[in-house]
């Protein structure tokens, strides 16, 4: 691997992406430097004068995710240094970075992580053919053959992939469809909640970072939306500068790779994560060195505008009279023509999925809070309330609940404006309303928990359904105003993101030559706070602002979309409301809504997890061995035109050892699944299924037999019985070698001490059992013991559970029926048994 990196990226070489990096962040450096004094103008101003802002009814929670986390669980890992698959236990904290972990009791024991992935930038996928179209695409000059095997071979059937277009790619596979779709949601968050890194509290770094940005696209002739506009500021430079080095690269390094198709693919990704991380460091250094600059200048700049914002903001006002006379007859001619036809048809594009993921979102604000309410007509004890609230106090944050929500905008289709008003894709417009649907949950959940938290000082048992429905009442009423103001914001926002640029396109090769001379207008001492292109862009917004605004107003009149007009103002509607605390309530720690805790161990616990664990059926998977996969050795890493198929390659099969009680242990920490039948030694054949025989020793609850007769093809010739029975035993023998490869690997494991003492951690350690989603994971929870069942028709069984038997049949018996049957002209049969067994 470092062979491959090394002899294509030389000295040479990483000077030329030093250059080149160096070359990109002094342009941008310029602009941000002119930018940061204007936002600084910006925000003095704003800050003298005043502003009206948005009216909200609902209340807004600070830190929502105090001592909370989002997931953890247990799945496997493609590992590209050894080319193995091995069980991996991912935490994903509230900064939704997603660490890995070698088990569960490393990251209890607060052990240092495997790695760190941060999802900036990423995209969450669940199908190997999607991962390799996108593959296709970043290497136009190494594409696989339609139908040729990808140079990875999952494992099972539900993988979920990470892919990046510069940074390295990650690689897990789950046991089950439910897994996948909880994992992939969780994914989905990081993804969406690290992509939109530029805080908007930073009223001056983060306008003059956009707007910087911005000046440096359009001097490069881009226009339009950007969609590599993720994480923060050093991860956005370092896909500005990827986007014209990596194509460079390609050219250079792609035609001197060697060996196979899927080889040249892997090295290629290897090269490119190798230039990312390269890229990433420099962007970061020369970033904090231009923010220090700016930073230090900035009190000499705040106090000069301070001084003279008066006389500035009178020169800004001529200048802008001057450049307004002289543009304004072309761009309303403009706008007449070639804007107002289609600002309609762009507004009801982005009306149509918006307004449906809210009213997904309202509707699942309402579906929990009836819950909670008929929970509490049941039981009306408080520590029952304690309990449902501490789990709908989250809501917003758990993504497989509003993933139906965030499914609801991934519709939006602006294909007609990609060609027309450079819009690269929607993914910048989904993204943002997605985060918007979730503070919108988060504000109103938190109303709701304020409000009903006040109703339950000095009021009896008998009135607390009474209150929970007049809470419910008033956050939705709320709710609906709050939600209409939000998305008509992001309306007249996502309008403007799309149609200046446009406009600029098409306006500046006219206007931009006359610009220059306005300087001369403008004093010495201001010209750091007015520059003349950033005028002509405020005229360009001011003359389509008027029309944009009346598109959303007329929407807002005619009801559309459950859009409320902007004189419905609901001001005193809860004059105390906003009077209450802003802290966040811990309805655990106050009503017992946690259990299994004890008093004064409220501050020490562990972080509450907001997505619930898997539970498949009850059946616990072996996901804290931390072994390599089971059954997969075979699978070859590159195309040699072997066809193998492993469709259930993680199941293990315990065999008996010599040290009981170690082995008990181990057992008990992995849960086997033990299948256990009757020797059939009277006919001196082998189990055709390679099954061990029940010893004395071993335990077993929970059997279920089901009998079933189904026919059997019988040999005519003994020496094609001799040949099957050959090549049972042989089965058999490579069965059990593999057994013994996995007992000796998790008895060699350092994880494990002589004393057990890896086991015991890992049962006490297993957090509480949370059922808010009808999930479990297997790689947290302890195991409970389920009941048998017996195997019906119309319930479905998987697979792994039933072991076909073969039931011993005495001779005589054996030769009576089959006289009967040459009789009757019937084909032999034979009894099987299902057994069903559970440790």
């Amino acid at each position: 691997m470092g062979d491959v990196i090394s002899t294509n990226l030389d000295d040479a070489k990483r000077e030329m992406i030093t250059a080149h990096t160096s070359k990109v962040m002094a342009e941008f450096g310029r602009f941000y430097e002119q930018q940061y004094a204007v936002a600084l103008f910006n925000s003095v101003r704003f800050e003298i004068e005043g502003g009206g802002s948005m009216q909200t009814q609902l209340l807004h929670r600070k830190d929502p995710l105090k001592n909370k986390s989002i997931f953890s669980g247990g799945l496997f890992q493609y590992l590209e240094e050894s080319k193995k698959w091995r069980s991996r236990f991912l935490y994903v904290s509230d900064s939704y970075n997603i660490s890995l972990f070698e088990s569960k009791a490393a990251h209890d024991r607060g052990l240092h992580s495997k790695g760190v992935i941060n999802c900036a930038g990423y995209r969450a996928l669940t199908s190997m053919e999607e991962y390799l179209e996108l593959l296709n695409s970043s290497l136009s000059d190494i594409k696989a053959k339609a139908g040729s095997a990808p140079f990875l071979k999952c494992p099972t059937q539900f993988p979920l992939i990470l892919w990046h277009p510069y940074a390295r790619h990650h690689y897990f596979c789950v046991m089950t469809e439910k897994e996948q779709m909880k994992w992939h949601a969780v994914f989905q968050d990081c993804v969406r909640h690290t992509n939109n890194g530029l805080s908007e509290e930073c009223k001056v770094s983060t306008p003059a970072f956009t707007d910087a940005l911005r000046l440096y696209m359009q001097s490069k002739g881009h226009y339009g939306t950007w969609d590599l506009m993720c994480g923060d500021q050093s991860q956005i430079l370092a896909n500005l500068v990827m986007e014209t080095l990596h194509p460079e690269l390609r050219n250079q390094i792609a035609p001197r790779l060697k060996g196979k198709l899927q080889q040249r693919q892997k090295d290629w990704m290897l090269i490119t994560d190798a230039v990312y991380r390269q890229v990433l460091s420099q962007t970061r250094t020369h970033h904090e060195a231009l923010v220090q600059v700016c930073e230090v200048e900035r009190p000499r700049l705040d106090a000069a505008l301070r001084t003279d914002m008066d006389q500035i903001i009178t020169s800004k006002e001529h200048v802008s009279g001057k450049i307004r006379a002289l543009v304004l007859p072309r761009i309303e001619q403009f706008v007449r023509s070639k804007i107002q036809p289609y600002i309609h048809s762009i507004l009801e594009a982005l009306m149509e999925p918006t307004s449906r993921g809210f009213a997904e979102v309202r509707d699942i604000l309402f579906r929990e809070l009836v819950e909670v309410s008929k929970n509490t007509m049941n039981d009306s004890s408080k520590d029952k309330l304690g309990e449902y609230m501490d789990k709908i106090s989250m809501l917003a944050f758990h993504p497989v609940k509003m993933q139906s929500c965030y499914e609801k905008m991934e519709t939006l289709n602006l294909e007609g404006l990609q060609q027309r008003c450079d819009v690269s894709s929607p993914s910048v417009f989904i993204q943002r309303a997605q985060i918007l649907m979730r503070q919108q949950m988060d504000d109103a959940v938190y109303t709701f928990e304020q409000l009903l938290h006040q109703s339950l000082d000095g009021h009896s048992r008998e009135d607390l359904c009474k209150n929970i429905q007049r809470c419910q009442d008033r956050v939705l009423k709320k709710y609906d105003y709050d939600s209409s103001t939000v998305r008509k914001k992001f309306f007249r926002e996502a309008l403007l993101q799309i149609i200046i640029p446009y406009m600029l396109k098409q306006l500046s090769p006219s206007c931009s030559p006359d610009l220059p001379k306005f300087k001369e207008l403008i004093f010495e001492d201001f010209s750091r706070f007015i520059l003349v292109e950033n005028i002509f862009e405020e005229v360009i917004l001011q003359s389509v602002t008027k029309d944009i605004m009346m598109a959303v107003k007329e929407a807002a009149v005619q009801r559309r979309h459950n859009l409320y007009r902007d004189s419905m103002v609901l001001t005193n509607s809860d004059p105390n409301l906003h009077l209450l605390g802003d802290e966040t309530i811990d309805w655990g720690g106050q009503f017992g809504g946690v259990k299994g805790e004890k008093k004064g161990e409220a501050t020490n616990r562990k972080r509450k997890q907001i997505v619930s664990m898997i539970n498949i059926d009850g059946m616990p998977l072996p996901y804290e061995s931390c072994q390599e996969v089971p059954g997969i050795e075979g699978i070859p890493e590159e195309n040699e035109g072997l066809d193998v198929v492993a469709e259930t390659p993680l199941k293990v099969v315990e065999k008996k050892t010599g040290s009981p009680d170690k082995v008990n242990e181990i057992r008990h920490l992995i849960n086997p699944v033990l299948e256990v039948v009757e020797p059939a030694e009277k006919h001196g054949l082998p189990l055709t299924n390679g099954v061990l025989a029940l010893e004395e020793s071993d335990e077993v609850k929970g059997i279920t037999v089901v009998t079933e007769t189904i026919p059997l093809k019988m040999a005519d010739e003994d020496s094609e019985l001799r040949k099957e029975t050959l090549e049972e035993q042989q089965s058999v023998s490579a069965i059990e070698s593999a057994i013994q490869q996995i007992e000796i690997a998790i008895q060699e494991d350092p994880a494990i001490d002589s004393d057990g003492e890896f086991a015991q951690m890992s049962t006490d350690s297993s957090p509480r059992h949370h059922d808010d989603s009808g999930f479990q994971s297997p790689a947290n929870e302890n195991v409970e013991e389920v009941e048998s069942q017996p195997i019906t028709d119309d319930k479905e069984v998987d697979a792994e559970q039933v072991v076909l038997t073969l039931v011993e049949t005495p001779s005589s018996d054996l030769d009576t029926r089959r006289d009967d049957d040459d009789a009757l002209g019937k084909k032999p049969e034979v009894e099987i048994t299902g057994e069903r067994c559970l440790l």
